[in-house]
């Protein structure tokens, strides 16, 4: 397993909004109707119809407003390689450029095609005043845009450190409980207490060779078999684990670290009390563009453990499915009947091959 590198500062600063997105460009539409409305109501005179204004004033904006947008997402990667401070003036300038030259083309369509009612100003008079107002827009819009962006930006940091943090309280759990049951093997077999040992390194490796938050459903069963491996060795024939994971697609992301604490709550909480152990079921199918897994484990009438661990889990999980998922993500727990589930349902997103 390669351990992907820690996105550095400027990996993850954008100096421009992405002008390619539906939401950036809804943004620009709607303050560019805004400006052409105030222009439209600065201008107006009485003896004028508004509606025939506001229409010649808005389409000229609109095709500012689109043309500007698709310049700027089929430029921004090149623009920003400048840096935070040039990529600003760039922007400026190219706009601005496009500016000119669309109220050149304007003027000269209107001179030989239209009427000078159309437009009343002179040519140069028309060119500078367009010239002024648009400065004035589009300094102000971009400073919108990547305020707007910027707030984005800090929210999705902050939801990442939030997830590394509550992956940091779950990698130290499962280690004491693996310690423990080595302690437990070095009494009573020593050589399967070796295997435990190498198993443990095993899993230690998995899960600390890659920073990411987000793993891959592959990674997240491997290091959940081997965390099995460890426990039936303590267990033996007590514990069985049964994996249905149907057509999961294994390069499915997922949180990091998700799979084998639901998978050891099972055993503690479960298996280990019943003196004829049990089986967990870990199922899994997709829903359309949605997977589901399932993992479920017998209860033991008239045994509980202290339920503040489990609970500890469940709720570190749900932070988790929340932060990357948002609404889109669930985490549901059913114990009404003889067998503890957990259900998660979550995109399928999946990572590049």
């Amino acid at each position: 397993m390669t351990a992907t590198p820690e996105p550095t500062h400027e990996d993850t600063q954008a100096y421009l909004p992405d002008f390619c997105a539906a939401g950036t460009l809804f943004i620009i539409v709607l303050v560019a109707e805004l400006v052409a409305i105030v222009l439209t109501l600065a201008a107006h005179d009485s003896g004028r119809q508004f509606l025939v204004e506001l229409s010649k004033t808005s389409f000229f904006i609109m095709w500012l407003a689109l043309l500007g947008s698709a310049v700027m997402c089929a430029l921004r990667n090149s623009i920003e390689k400048a840096g935070k401070t040039r990529a600003f003036v760039l922007a400026f300038v190219v706009l601005e450029v496009l500016c000119l030259l669309l109220s050149e083309a304007s003027w000269q369509l209107v001179r030989i095609f239209g009427s000078s009612t159309i437009i009343s100003d002179s040519h140069t008079t028309f060119l500078l005043r367009t010239f002024a107002i648009s400065s004035i827009v589009i300094a102000l819009a971009m400073r919108y845009l990547y305020v707007s962006s910027e707030w984005r930006r800090s929210i999705v940091l902050e939801a990442q450190s939030r997830i590394s943090a509550l992956q940091a309280l779950i990698r130290p759990h499962f280690l004491f409980n693996s310690m423990n049951t080595i302690a437990a093997l070095t009494r009573s077999n020593p050589s399967q207490a070796e295997e435990a040992v190498e198993d443990l390194s095993d899993l230690l490796r998995a899960t600390m060779s890659s920073p990411q938050d987000l793993s891959s459903l592959k990674q997240e069963f491997e290091i959940a078999a081997i965390y099995q491996r460890i426990e039936k060795l303590r267990l033996g024939d007590r514990l069985n684990v049964r994996w249905l994971l149907g057509d999961l697609p294994m390069r499915a992301r997922i949180p990091n670290l998700t799979i084998q604490p639901l998978l050891e709550n099972a055993i503690y909480h479960g298996v280990e009390l019943l003196p004829e152990g049990g089986d967990v079921v870990v199922e899994g199918k997709r829903d359309g563009k949605f997977l589901e897994i399932r993992i479920s484990n017998p209860v033991a009438d008239g045994k509980a453990r202290d339920k503040i661990g489990n609970r500890m889990a469940m709720s570190n999980i749900r932070q988790r499915f929340e932060l990357a998922y948002g609404s889109r993500g669930s985490v549901e727990v059913d114990d009404s009947d003889s067998r503890f589930v957990v259900t998660l349902r979550f995109p399928a997103n999946e990572e590049p091959s």
